[in-house]
């Protein structure tokens, strides 16, 4: 399924189209892992967007389903924080999934997703890309060489965040009839003026061995598919399914010192030890003592 229409519009700069041919060609079945995919010009949240035509018309939606917009202009993130990118300059996607596990192994999800966005940007974007728990994905701070910049953070620790950068985040939602949505919202080629804050970067900043969406889209959704297949063939069991040890391997939190900022304003300092059994965060304080972090703002204090 190839939703929207088309309308040729003059390319930005470095900012082309999606591919839409070439994704179809790609990633829908039967060479592809996807059963449909829609791609739209203009979209408030794909995750909304996705969750309300699913209501409307489940069969029109056989899963795995990807929605794409080529603008996203009120994408939602955790604790309702609302952002919007320049138009073609983000990946914003939402991917359909009915896995049929537990739905107490659900909470695995954020990470799952990370997992796979750090697999693909390794993998095909040669970055050294890392999940800050539970749901942000980091880069180093940098620029392409040659690059100029007179931001002083640039490539320097950063309160909460040392010398790594958000360039990613997902949030992964419960539909009613049981199925799952992981939205992942990528910076792909913002400027540096472009980011709204000093923590952010995009994958052209970062120097990405390419920033062609339609490439970076292949592999996200590739990796997406092949992490939660293992994990629905496993149960919804991420440890039998051998992921929880890619996690940790993946994850800048796991060994660093963090402050967490706690529902209802209490703060935690401590070191992320490990995950829990349904992935929530252990943090062990100075006197040993050991707390399981299921929500919460992280921030490192000192990288592992």
């Amino acid at each position: 399924m190839m939703g929207g229409m088309h309308t040729e519009e003059p390319e930005s700069a470095g900012r082309p189209h999606l591919d839409r041919t070439l994704l179809a060609d790609l990633l829908l079945v039967p060479h592809g892992p996807l059963a449909a995919l829609s791609i739209v010009e203009e979209s408030e949240s794909t995750n909304t967007e996705l969750a309300a035509a699913v209501a409307a018309d489940p069969a029109a939606w056989p899963a795995p389903a990807l929605l794409v917009a080529e603008h996203q202009v009120a994408g939602r993130g955790r604790s309702g924080r609302t952002w919007q990118t320049p138009d073609r300059a983000a990946l914003t996607c939402s991917l359909l999934m009915r896995p049929q596990v537990p739905r107490e192994s659900l909470s695995w999800l954020p990470l799952l997703a990370g997992l796979a966005t750090v697999t693909a940007l390794r993998s095909t974007l040669g970055l050294d890309a890392q999940v800050k728990w539970p749901n942000d994905v980091l880069v180093p701070a940098g620029e392409p060489a040659g690059a100029q910049s007179d931001d002083e953070v640039d490539g320097q620790a950063l309160e909460g965040w040392g010398s790594l950068r958000k360039v990613a985040g997902i949030l992964t939602e419960l539909l009613p009839d049981g199925g799952v949505i992981v939205g992942v919202g990528l910076n792909v080629s913002q400027t540096r003026e472009e980011l709204p804050v000093p923590s952010a970067t995009s994958l052209a900043l970062a120097g990405a061995a390419t920033t062609d969406r339609s490439v970076i889209l292949t592999a996200l959704a590739e990796a997406c598919i092949s992490v939660l297949g293992r994990w629905t063939a496993a149960g919804g069991d991420a440890w039998a399914a051998g992921l929880v040890g890619e996690i940790e391997a993946a994850s800048a939190t796991i060994g660093s010192t963090v402050r967490v900022e706690l529902t209802g304003g209490a703060i935690l300092v401590g070191t992320a030890t490990g995950f829990a059994p349904d992935g929530g965060l252990l943090v062990t304080d100075d006197a040993g003592q050991v707390t399981t972090v299921r929500s919460g703002d992280v921030y490192h204090l000192r990288l592992n």
